[in-house]
């Protein structure tokens, strides 16, 4: 539920920005691909690297939301509505455990350790949850009760 990992997956179709989620300051739009919509396109301002600044963009060569068909919603959910997002494949991206282990190294997850000047890190380094959701998702990937 870190601000890290939950602005880019919000309940609506507007990206999260902040230690707060605030709604994106420049009102893009998901877009099918989640890749931004028209003059809003993550990359106009989403570089291949974090910019140099307090509060400045930080960059990836990826930078997107998860596309319009499979929104991936973190923001609003309890543990146990999460807990069973995402591990069920129709609303993951089709990931099996193998792929849902991978994508802990993906490019995009990388980031939010990198979020750049300004922003709170995840309360947890990368190691840490690189190893706890292993440990998770080969045991069973246990949703507690709602």
């Amino acid at each position: 539920m870190s601000p890290r990992c939950m602005n880019c997956h919000p309940a609506g179709d507007v990206p999260l920005q902040g230690d707060d989620s605030h709604l994106h300051a420049m009102g893009p739009k998901r877009g099918l691909d989640g890749k931004g919509v028209y003059a809003t396109k993550c990359s106009n301002c989403h570089q291949e690297t974090n910019i140099a600044g307090l509060h400045m963009p930080p960059g990836n060569p990826e930078w997107h939301l998860p596309p319009a068909a499979m929104k991936m919603v973190f923001q609003g959910k309890s543990a146990h509505e999460l807990a069973k997002q995402l591990v069920d494949k129709k609303q993951n991206g089709n990931k099996d455990i193998k792929k849902l282990i991978e994508h802990a190294d993906d490019g995009l997850v990388l980031a939010g350790w990198d979020p750049g000047e300004g922003r709170t890190l995840p309360p947890v380094t990368h190691a840490e949850f690189k190893k706890a959701w292993i440990i998770w998702l080969r045991s069973g990937a246990y949703a507690p009760k709602k």
